[in-house]
């Protein structure tokens, strides 16, 4: 898309974005925004709630950005600057190389090597929560999603401010279910939680032993509580019976008085492979921009997927909570840098928990000075970090490249503009580390994408537009 010049214009204006193409002036790799579009609405809109494609025999719940205007709960803290936000995604990322590292060592060398109970990553960078129904009757939890953590949670009464931080909605009480359940001790079950180190020992309970769980997170927030069972309500009707979550007792850190976490790994304690049998393992989401209305989550594969690109994807070595696909390719203004394919070896981790996305030094070099070049008309914000961030001030209108990520097996995905892009002005990339070290694909380049997880087929899918 262009900036209209001659030949066969078409204009087309839809809420904040002005989108022109022109056949003929040589700028197809542009794409003219409003400036609002940069900024976080105020009002929901009902008009940009979508559904998943309907040849699906899953369910489905709305997902929106907890700091947008269709948040239940309004999160209390501010939306992430640029810094902030870069900061909170290195965490994140380092801390879930540091867990594969340990998880690696530990298959090497079993019994040499104490490995830390910390099978979560940085709770405070994830964006998106999803709206469910916990225990019967069911009382609604607001949870955060996220790809890179396996055992979903909630905090739980009887629980006092000491133990527990103030959230807006009512703490769950099992006590008022009559379908709660704790898991026994010597359940396979809470032997599968030993072996992926979630553990927390045993407590008893008068005469009976119970199964303790315990998450600590690499931003230093923890939880720890009664390993359970559960009615989970996705939707009016969908009821996933048993289902195993922790009822948080004692929380610390610097949580972000969200009810849970709903966990989408690939271990056995995420809600994937525990409804497996019901919806083939697979699931997909589309994640709203900060400024638009919801996205949504997916149980189940589509039995008709040919709206969707896909690339093989694997786990990360041995860590079985991550996904990983690998990229070959950039593009910038319709141009393909000129980068080495071995540069791309490491693959990139797919975490809708991390807000950007991060490339080994050579991809995200090229990728930085192609965009730089492609916005000189923007004055560029100086940054001791070598970030690229723009003063769109005084500017009704900015004119931005396509970006477009090239994964194996020649899928090409367009990354949405500019929602897929700029974060606070600036763009939503992060270095790495030395080539072929593995990336990140963050929420911010996942925006109005769905992203389709066939774990059985081993593969990603892409379909644009879908929110």
């Amino acid at each position: 898309m262009s900036s209209p010049l001659f030949l066969c214009i078409l204009l087309v204006v839809f809420g904040s974005y002005l989108s022109i193409t022109a056949a003929g002036d040589g700028k197809q790799g542009f794409v003219v925004v409003s400036s609002r579009s940069f900024q976080t609405q105020d009002v929901c809109s009902t008009s940009t709630a979508v559904t998943p494609l309907p040849n699906r025999a899953g369910a489905a719940v709305p997902l929106v950005h907890r700091h947008g205007p269709c948040a239940k709960s309004q999160s209390t803290d501010k939306p992430s600057s640029f810094a902030d936000a870069l900061h909170r995604s290195r965490v994140r990322a380092d801390y879930i190389m540091s867990r594969s590292r340990a998880t690696t060592m530990h298959e090497q060398e079993k019994g040499k090597v104490s490995v830390p109970a910390y099978l979560g990553t940085s709770v405070d960078s994830q964006e998106y929560v999803v709206t469910l129904g916990l225990g019967t009757p069911a009382v609604e939890q607001v949870l955060l999603l996220d790809t890179g953590s396996d055992l979903s949670w909630v905090q739980c009464a009887p629980c006092n401010s000491s133990d527990c931080y103030g959230q807006k909605d009512p703490l769950f009480d099992p006590r008022k279910s009559s379908t709660y359940a704790p898991i026994p001790c010597g359940s396979d079950v809470c032997k599968t939680l030993q072996s992926n180190h979630l553990d927390n020992g045993c407590t008893m309970n008068g005469t009976h032993s119970q199964c303790g769980f315990r998450v600590e997170y690499g931003d230093g927030s923890k939880t720890k509580g009664v390993y359970s069972n559960e009615a989970l309500t996705l939707a009016p009707g969908v009821v996933i019976q048993d289902f195993h979550f922790g009822c948080g007792y004692k929380q610390g850190g610097p949580n972000d008085k969200f009810d849970g976490l709903l966990g989408l790994g690939g271990a056995p304690e995420s809600l994937p492979v525990q409804t497996s049998a019901v919806y083939g393992g697979s699931f997909s989401y589309c994640l709203p921009p900060v400024s638009s209305g919801t996205g949504f989550l997916a149980l189940g594969a589509p039995s008709n997927a040919s709206g969707f690109s896909f690339t093989p994807m694997t786990h990360f070595v041995d860590d079985a909570t991550s996904y990983l696909v690998k990229l070959t390719g950039i593009s910038v203004d319709g141009k393909q840098l000129r980068i080495p394919r071995k540069v791309f070896e490491g693959g990139l981790i797919v975490d809708c928990g991390n807000i950007i996305s991060h490339l080994p030094s050579t991809p995200y070099e090229k990728l930085r000075s192609a965009f730089r070049a492609a916005m000189t008309a923007y004055p560029l914000i100086p940054s001791d970090d070598g970030d690229t961030c723009y003063n769109f001030t005084g500017f009704s209108n900015v004119t931005v490249p396509k970006v477009a990520l090239t994964f194996t097996g020649g899928v090409t995905v367009d990354l949405d503009v500019p929602n897929g892009l700029l974060l606070d002005g600036c763009l939503a990339f992060a270095d790495s580390g030395p080539d072929d070290y593995v990336g990140f694909l963050g929420n911010v380049q996942m925006r109005t994408l769905e992203m389709l997880y066939d774990v059985k087929g081993a593969r990603l899918g892409f379909r644009a537009g879908a929110c």
